[in-house]
């Protein structure tokens, strides 16, 4: 059994920050990426950043220059900053993580508001 638990989510104003934690536990092997996704209400989840066990790191053209992905320092944990927050920022934040044998899981997600 494998859990993710994601925390850091909140109510912020526009050009504001949040980090995001996520923190994977369970039977986990193998040399994992991980990443963060999110969904807006009425739109379909899409990546936001993703970064590899050899920790290189991908972003949607969004956000790119305003959200930094990192590891951190225990196994399986990942953080998302993000800076200079837009109201379109909004939705719930999912951590993913993707096992090098072919099986993803996810958390069940922290909801991110900014508002204008």
């Amino acid at each position: 059994q494998v859990q993710l638990v994601e925390s850091g989510g909140g109510l912020v104003q526009a050009g504001g920050s949040l980090r995001l934690s996520c923190a994977a536990s369970g039977s986990i092997s193998g040399r994992n990426g991980m990443g963060w996704h999110r969904q807006a209400p009425g739109k379909q989840r899409e990546v936001v950043a993703a970064i590899t066990s050899g920790g290189a790191a991908v972003y949607a053209d969004s956000v790119k220059g305003r959200f930094t992905i990192s590891k951190g320092g225990a196994k399986n944990t990942v953080f998302l900053q993000m800076n200079s927050l837009k109201p379109e920022d909004s939705g719930v934040y999912y951590c993913k993580l993707n096992q090098d044998n072919g099986m993803n899981y996810w958390g069940k997600g922290t909801l991110v508001t900014v508002s204008s």
